[in-house]
């Protein structure tokens, strides 16, 4: 499975912010912008009883343009999503502007394991110059969100912003040398047509979701990309007048980024209307009804993907001590994978299913059952069981991946960063993170962060790795590789929570320690759902 460590950004007072790892994908984003539309003309649009009219001067922007792309990383063909949205023409102050919005968000195991990223940017442009107006960017890749504004009403601007970049480029069918400010910093891009290698020609036929498009090539070379170590960025812009970006391409040491468009959308806003005699069409003949594919039947238990490190069935059984004292046994198993509110999911569980007595901490029985995309490990819900002092945390909680929030029993909505995971499903996807230990441990920069809910909010992990080691389990030598877990909660971290995962290609959890309790591998096996 490719591994590739996820970075979060903003959160300026938690971590250190990794800029270059979370720009590979903002750069995406630039050449998504493309798609907002270029069209010089605005057609009139003939409704049952009106008409619409453009009145104003023509703009390098058509009002009223929707996209969105699917964008695969890898072999993760629904990594993120994106959509562009020319949304409003108008004043702003005594200028004539455009208003345009984006919005990204990665998903599931790529935004857990790989990139967190949940941006929006709305630019208000010039529609005489073209320039950027204002600029507001938010993240919501972190708890709390971060904005950044951009104000050029009274010190007008020279330069690009990567909104204004793409119209640009795209109204000069994809050649060109253009200007770029963005964090402070000017750079100078250039964008010239390329031989198709798959089809021989400048010229190259491209299928989507969206349609089959003529397009040409175009590569694009800038400082801004070296910087974040992206190389052999292409971008297919339709043939026809709307130069729309149907394909984007481009590497990174750690693999490719592929966005195809998946949807245009033209809804022209309107400006004026006259009145119009009724008109009244005459009677089509219906079409002869397409047979429907009879649908695939949901097999239930079917097995997990081959990309993840264990297999449906798996179950590990940890002994727990305190102080080297037996307490109980807890067993962790990947159980089914069944339907669950009409979602493929597969149920994790963490069940006590010994305890010794006299102590207060395990009760038999008592655990966690969480559902989780079967090829993402994204949770879907998690159900806290406890007894004893532990029973105040008992609560369910609804995970909405696609809006980001977590609903506990009492339907509240709670935002958290898109991907964020339970603390049982996470104990799951560690397995496939990337977790190769820095060269220089005074500097590390391998460090993987992943917002957890806990309780009523998010946090951000961070996971440490350390290099091999052997460790003493059951008096057997084992090698294993520990990863250091800080919460960026004082009361949690004060107790050392740390992971010790075999080296092997499973990544098995052999260890963990929180204080004076540990929990040992004890014995793995294989039981298959019924």
């Amino acid at each position: 499975m490719n591994k590739i460590k996820f970075q979060t950004s903003y959160f300026r007072n938690e971590f250190t912010f990794i800029r270059v790892h979370l720009r590979l994908i903002f750069v995406l984003c630039l050449f998504l912008f493309f798609s907002i539309g270029a069209f010089f003309s605005i057609q009139i649009a003939v409704a049952q009883n009106q008409v619409k009219i453009q009145t104003l001067p023509p703009a390098p922007f058509r009002v009223g343009e929707r996209l969105t792309y699917n964008i695969s990383f890898e072999k993760f063909n629904d990594a993120a999503y994106a959509e562009i949205y020319a949304v409003s023409r108008g004043r702003l102050g005594e200028r004539d502007a455009v208003e345009l919005r984006w919005k990204l968000k990665t998903k599931d195991l790529v935004s857990a394991a790989f990139y967190l990223l949940d941006e929006t940017r709305t630019t208000f442009a010039s529609a005489v110059t073209a320039l950027p107006l204002y600029i507001r960017k938010v993240s919501n890749a972190t708890v709390l969100p971060q904005e950044t504004i951009n104000n050029y009403t009274v010190t007008p601007t020279a330069y690009n912003d990567l909104l204004t970049l793409i119209y640009q480029a795209r109204n000069s069918n994809g050649i060109g040398s253009f200007s770029l400010q963005e964090d402070d910093k000017i750079y100078n891009v250039t964008l010239q047509n390329i031989v198709s290698k798959k089809q021989n020609s400048v010229n190259e036929r491209v299928k989507t979701d969206a349609g089959e498009f003529e397009t040409s090539v175009s590569s694009v070379q800038s400082e801004f990309l070296v910087e974040r170590g992206i190389t052999n960025l292409r971008i297919n812009f339709s043939s026809d007048q709307a130069r729309v970006p149907v394909l984007i391409r481009f590497d990174t040491p750690k693999g490719e980024f592929r966005a195809e468009l998946a949807s245009i959308q033209i809804i022209e806003p309107e400006i004026s209307t006259v009145p119009t005699p009724v008109l009244i069409q005459a009677p089509r003949p219906l079409p002869t009804p397409k047979p429907m594919a009879t649908p695939t039947p949901y097999i239930e238990n079917a097995p997990l993907s081959t990309d993840l490190p264990f297999s449906l069935g798996e179950t590990l059984e940890y002994q727990v001590t305190n102080n080297g004292q037996m307490v109980g046994l807890v067993t962790l198993q990947a159980k089914e994978r069944k339907q669950f509110q009409g979602q493929d999911s597969l149920l994790l569980t963490a069940t006590v299913t010994e305890t010794q007595p006299g102590q207060q901490v395990l009760f038999l029985n008592n655990g966690l059952k969480a559902q989780v995309n079967p090829d993402s490990l994204a949770p879907q819900q998690i159900e806290l069981n406890f007894s004893g002092f532990l029973s105040a945390y008992n609560q369910k909680f609804i995970f909405d991946q696609k809006s980001g929030f977590v609903i506990n029993n009492s339907a509240n909505q709670i935002e958290t960063p898109v991907g964020t995971h339970s603390i049982l499903s996470l104990a799951y996807a560690v397995r496939s993170f990337n977790l190769k230990p820095s060269k220089d441990p005074s500097n590390p920069v391998n460090d993987t962060r992943v917002a957890v809910f806990l309780d009523t909010k998010a946090y951000v992990f961070t996971l440490r790795p350390s290099n091999a080691d052997i460790i003493n389990l059951q008096g057997e030598k084992v090698s294993a590789q520990l990863v250091s877990v800080s919460t960026g909660n004082p009361s949690i971290d004060q107790y050392n929570l740390r992971v010790w995962l075999s080296n092997d290609d499973k990544r098995t959890p052999l260890r963990l320690s929180f204080g004076n309790y540990q929990a040992d591998l004890i014995s793995e096996k294989q039981i298959l759902p019924k």
